[in-house]
This record gives structure tokens, sequence and C-alpha cells, in this order.
């Protein structure tokens, strides 16, 4: 049986995520506490695939995940999925029976993710509650039922307040309504995925150190023939101060007709290319959401 490696506990948002993408599929989930476990579980051959959040609507990329990605794990991204992230506070009902009175919750337990897209709510709603890190938004609702603490509440998924048996006080709470999070499947092996609307590729390229202009030609390179960039985003190559790489997301598979050329030019003027891999993206569909 393949293992899908996520980050955990069971009913995380990347727990969510993985089983919308592999429903009714017979797999194995196996969360892991840190992300860098996830990533090594299955460099390590632990597991078959890691799930990784790599960039939401609100906070935008997951630097430290894109770092592990190209520095620590040479995986290949095997798909893509952009997945609705709702935030709910869950805990218990304030004991004087009143709907959506918070004034009995001191403090709230949320991973330090989870309270930055909830601040509006948490500002308004909950200006008296402690806000304290919790390592993961399932962590935090397990806790919350461990503990059995009215005082005590904590931000996370719908999943989570359904596994540990913890009522939903008050759900979307995030400041912003369509909040989504896009995962990627990373892993040697290419699974056997449903077909996906349109597929995408992504690559580094490193520029050379004695050619002004270059990140011009890369992107003149794509241009001139069309060829869509969803993101192109800067990260330290670790090596030099002032020294750069660049993420860029294409919006075409690699054995498109014009994208080989655009690379071959890009390789032409020194660029260093690397392919993390051309993959199906999918979106969320309704019709998966419970498995």
């Amino acid at each position: 049986m393949k293992r899908i490696a996520y980050f955990g506990p069971p009913g995380s948002f990347s727990d969510e995520s993985a089983r919308y993408f592999f429903a009714g599929e017979e797999v194995e989930f196996v969360p892991y506490k840190l992300i860098y476990d996830v990533f090594m579980s299955t460099v390590s051959g632990r597991t078959d695939w890691s799930v990784i959040p790599v960039e939401n609507t609100i906070d935008g990329s997951v630097s430290l995940h894109l770092d592990l990605l190209v520095h620590e794990a040479d995986l290949p991204i095997r798909a893509e999925w952009i997945y609705p992230v709702d935030m709910n506070l869950i805990g218990y009902p304030n004991p004087s029976g009143a709907p959506e009175d918070f004034s009995h919750i001191r403090k709230v337990l949320a991973y330090h993710v989870a309270s930055a897209q909830c601040r509006q709510f948490l500002r308004e709603r909950l200006p008296h509650a402690e806000i304290e890190q919790a390592g993961s938004t399932a962590e935090g609702v397990r806790l919350v039922k461990e503990k059995q603490d009215p005082r005590i509440a904590a931000i996370g998924t719908a999943m989570a307040a359904r596994i540990y048996g913890v009522d939903i006080l008050k759900a979307r709470i995030q400041d912003h309504p369509d909040n989504f999070t896009r995962f990627i499947l990373i892993g040697q092996e290419v699974p056997a995925l449903r077909a996906a609307g349109h597929r995408k590729t992504t690559i580094l390229v490193t520029l050379p150190d004695d050619y002004p202009g270059a990140l011009h030609q890369v992107l003149s390179a794509f241009a001139w023939r069309r060829i869509n960039l969803s993101k192109i985003e800067s990260r330290p190559t670790k090596k030099k101060l002032g020294s750069y790489y660049f993420y860029i997301d294409i919006e075409a598979p690699l054995e498109s007709v014009l994208l080989p050329a655009a690379l071959e030019e890009i390789r032409a003027i020194g660029c260093q290319v690397r392919i993390m891999g051309t993959y199906p993206s999918y979106s969320y569909e309704p019709s998966h959401s419970e498995v």
C-alpha cells in the first residue's frame, strides 16, 4: 500500500487536502509533527509521496517549504491542487448558553499561520483572550479536547472538530473568505491520477554573473512565444550575498510545442535551468470534500 506523508496530526489542513486528493484510493496517510520530517520521509523512501503546502492566498509563498524543496529534497513535483482553507473557532460553548458569546474563552491555541489569517476576528471578538502558538491547527484542537476546559479554544479545521469531538463555535473566521492554499505532491514515483484540466511546469533559473539584462532575456524567451508565467519569485541561493535563483511556474507542460525551445534559449545565454516538475493541476471540487 502506498504511503502519503503530511504535516499532522490527523485533522490538519494538509490531512484534509491529502484525503481530498486521494479520495477513493487505497493508501495510508502518515502524519509527521515537523515539516522537515515530511520531506525526509519521502527522500528516505519511508513514504511514497509527501503533501506540502507552498503558497496561500493571504500569506503568499511558504519560503521555508520552497527552500526545503530546493536545497534538501531532490524530489520532483508530481501534482498540485488548490484547496479552500476555512478557519474555525473550536471549543466548548459558553456555560451561560448564550450563542456566539465568547467571553468565557481566555486562551486560543493556534498555529501561527492560522492566527495570522484570523487577526480581525480575534481582535474584534476575542480581544481579551491570550493567543498561544500550537504545533499545528490539528494539535491545537487535540489539546482543547485533552484539557476539556471551556476557557480554552483553538483555531482549526472542521475535520479536526469531528475527529476530536469538539464543537465548532464559529465557522469561517478567516479575514478573507476566498482563502486558498496551494499544495504540491512530491515523490520519485509518478502517481496514477485522475485527469486534470491543465498541466503546469515549474523550473528554477540561476542567472549568469556576467550577463547584464539576463533576467529580461529570460522573460523575453517566454513572452515572445506567448507562454504564460503564473509565478516568478526570487530566493537566495545560499552561496553568497546577492546571489539568487528564480522560481518560475509556467502554464504549460514540458512536452508542449514551444516550451523546450524557450528553455534552450535561456540556457544559451548561460543560465542554469533545473526542472522541478511538469504535472497536472487540480482545483477543489465539492463532490470530493467528504472522504
